[in-house]
């Protein structure tokens, strides 16, 4: 088995798609209309072919791909109560942490090592705390 797709929550798809793109550097891979939704994914460009996360609706009314509007309760949950969704993996976080603070990215948790490695938080401005870490 392997892993093809994952997703991650989202309540406007072309804003992720502008920050996930222009602020973190994924590309584009994807993008198929599905319904009044898109199916829309994006790839880190060193690995095309890789997993791909699909930049999901989060179920705003009207809109449906497979979200449901409980993702936005569960959504709202995690992000009060500081719990990030999901983790990116990096090979040098000072540096990507440097770079996405020069696109006015806001981090709730600084660089910070840990047992494993280093991780940050940030906000993906699109309703989620996103881990980036650098394991060991």
């Amino acid at each position: 088995m392997f892993i093809p797709v994952t997703s991650i929550p989202v309540d406007d798809q072309d804003k992720a798609l502008a920050f996930y793109t222009d602020v973190l550097g994924f590309a584009k891979k994807t993008d198929v209309p599905a319904g009044e939704a898109r199916w829309l994914t994006v790839v880190p460009p060193e690995a095309p072919d890789g997993v791909e996360l699909l930049l999901e609706p989060d179920g705003n009314p009207g809109v449906r791909i497979g979200g449901e509007p409980a993702a936005q309760v569960y959504k709202k949950a995690l992000y009060d109560a500081g719990i990030p969704y999901t983790m990116l993996g990096t090979t040098n976080l000072q540096a990507d942490c440097e770079r996405m603070r020069q696109h006015g990215v806001r981090f709730t948790q600084e660089p910070t090592e840990t047992d494993f490695g280093a991780m940050a938080v940030f906000d993906d401005t699109c309703g989620n705390l996103i881990v980036l870490a650098q394991q060991d």
